[in-house]
């Protein structure tokens, strides 16, 4: 019975190692590794990806989910017509630097495709995409932040218990 309680004990520990060694099994046929096609995709249509919570989570609504609220908000028409211009805007902005994003991770994936990583490339290279995630993460969170002059305190609070966010 020792023995048996044993084996458990090992096979449970074991996992999460064996585990490590198959973290990244299916992606290696990806065109860029580090991103899955749906986050190409994502990137590529400017969507949000959880970058503007910490506006959302605080008060600070987003665009398209207030149009989707519109009515349950009572958006007057000025309120409609001013948050669609913002958020088309901020839509375009985001595409534009979600395809930079892509290209950037693309040319890092080629870097290395190439076998010879020289260490300043590198740098550039992983130094870029950086920089580019952090505008498309800007963009997002300064949509919510304009979006917010947009709505009343009333509205921002209705928002708020319409998406869940007040108990």
């Amino acid at each position: 019975m020792k023995m048996a309680i044993a084996s458990v004990f090992l096979c449970v520990l074991a996992a999460p190692a064996a585990a490590q060694h198959h973290a990244y099994h299916g992606q290696h046929g990806r065109e860029i590794k580090a991103l899955s096609p749906e986050e190409v995709k994502q990137y590529l249509a400017g969507a949000g990806m959880g970058y503007a919570k910490a506006a959302e989570l605080n008060q600070f609504p987003g665009p398209q989910h207030a149009l989707e609220l519109a009515d349950r908000l009572g958006l007057d028409p000025a309120q409609r017509a001013a948050i669609q211009r913002l958020m088309d805007a901020h839509k375009a902005e985001a595409r534009a630097i979600g395809a930079r994003l892509v290209e950037s991770e693309r040319t890092l994936e080629a870097l290395f495709r190439s076998g010879k990583v020289d260490q300043a490339a590198l740098a550039k290279s992983v130094l870029a995409a950086a920089a580019l995630e952090g505008e498309y993460r800007l963009s997002h969170l300064e949509t919510h932040r304009r979006m917010r002059s947009l709505l009343t305190q009333e509205q921002v609070a209705r928002y708020d218990e319409l998406r869940g966010y007040r108990k």
